[in-house]
């Protein structure tokens, strides 16, 4: 009974096959069976998904979801019926496991092979753990998946001390919600600033203050040499000068590994993410790859080849990648914005601030509404604004034109940024 029960699931799975398989369901994986619907395209059309939800939204997952804001129905990026309506086959609760690029065929965790004609790599990443001791005990977690932050909200009414470590948007995220629950929370950032990666030290500064401000101990150089345990569960973070921090949770955001091993193994490029061109596809025949996960030449990292761990960046190679499958090559080129909610603070960037020469403060501070702006040469080239909306919709012709304007007329907050963009741009 056992055989023949095997033996048809592996039919039915053979009889699996799609024009266009988007693997991974995430913002990237939406958009892309959006964009080939928007787009007429008539053909069959399948997401697989590793998570057994319908294709939700990530950010909220470290502010309004983790502060319970927002109940999770309100996150998801289209209803149930929007798929049916749209003839998206989902296939959830299932991941790709290896590669057939011959073949044009996935193999399955459970054993199922789906046949594609075209293919969409939108998997994204898995969060990078910690190496130390007691980085897998119970009370030590992630922020990348609803099922990690019901985890945590299910401990939540039992902790009274919280430890995040990194200091970067979702550990700064993670702690403010932390914080407004009344928990103590102690941030550990192992370099000399917060956001360090990402922004310029005035931006890094103004959040260190602010948490403080609202009773996060924020420590920075900080070392972390294991999670202490108790009875299977992390009662403490133990540090590389001995001191123990005790807590009952720990929250470890230090970045993600992008999710690409089945495509490098079937030989596509790649060493930092998988390597895509122009249009979003990668070495291997019929195969995109966009996302979090996908490696590309940027006009504003100054041609560098990055990835981009943003949802527009996500949504703006899907609609480069549906439009390549349905006969439209048209390159990727899309200024980068992101953005974070922590406190009553909404910070705003457009543009990449990488290989900065100069930053101008516009505004002031103290204020708690200003904004530091990036130049590169004396060209503007990237853009923090926090509670500065004005600044943020009006600098992005700025970074997209490359405009050189002089530092005084910048800082001088009478005159609307929209008024020091050439006509020309």
């Amino acid at each position: 009974m056992a055989t023949g029960s095997s033996l048809h699931l592996k039919e039915d799975a053979l009889a699996e096959n799609f024009d266009v398989l988007i693997v991974g369901g995430g913002h990237g994986g939406a958009q892309a069976a959006v964009a080939l619907r928007q787009g007429k395209y008539e053909g069959t059309i399948a997401i697989i998904g590793d998570e057994p939800e319908l294709p939700y939204e990530r950010p909220p997952l470290s502010k309004d979801y983790f502060a319970r804001e927002k109940v999770f129905e309100r996150i998801l990026i289209r209803p149930a019926s929007f798929w049916t309506d749209k003839e998206v086959t989902m296939l959830l609760g299932r991941r790709v496991v290896s590669i057939d690029a011959a073949a044009h065929t996935v193999t399955t965790a459970d054993g199922a092979e789906i046949g594609y004609g075209s293919m969409i790599w939108a998997t994204g990443g898995s969060p990078r753990r910690l190496s130390c001791p007691g980085h897998d005990l119970a009370g030590v977690h992630v922020v990348r998946t609803r099922a990690d932050v019901d985890r945590m909200m299910a401990e939540l009414d039992g902790v009274s001390r919280a430890v995040v470590i990194g200091g970067g948007y979702i550990g700064l995220e993670a702690a403010a919600v932390l914080s407004k629950f009344g928990k103590q929370v102690t941030l550990l950032e192992a370099l000399p600033r917060v956001l360090a990666r990402v922004a310029g030290e005035e931006l890094s500064r103004f959040y260190e203050a602010e948490h403080r401000a609202h009773g996060v101990d924020v420590r920075l150089g900080a070392m972390v040499e294991c999670i202490e345990e108790r009875d299977g569960a992390a009662c403490g973070v133990r540090m590389a000068d001995g001191e123990v921090i005790t807590c009952e949770m720990v929250i470890v955001g230090i970045g993600i590994i992008p999710s690409v091993e089945p495509l490098i193994t079937a030989g596509a490029a790649g060493t930092n993410g998988v390597d895509v061109d122009e249009c979003c596809r990668t070495s291997l025949p019929d195969i995109y790859a966009i996302g979090d996960c996908a490696a590309h030449i940027n006009a504003f990292a100054e041609g560098a080849r990055i990835r981009l761990e943003s949802v527009q960046n996500a949504n703006d190679q899907a609609t480069t990648a549906a439009k390549a499958i349905t006969g439209t090559l048209q390159p990727y080129h899309a200024v980068p914005w992101f953005w974070s909610n922590q406190y009553d603070l909404r910070l705003q960037t457009v543009g990449l601030s990488t290989g900065y020469d100069k930053t101008v403060t516009r505004g002031d501070p103290a204020s708690r509404s200003f904004s530091v702006i990036y130049l590169r040469n004396g060209k503007v080239i990237a853009l923090d604004c926090v509670n500065a909306v004005k600044d943020y919709v009006q600098g992005r012709a700025l970074v997209m034109g490359g405009v050189s304007v002089p530092e005084d007329k910048l800082t001088d907050t009478a005159v609307p940024l929209k008024d020091l963009v050439p006509s020309e741009v």
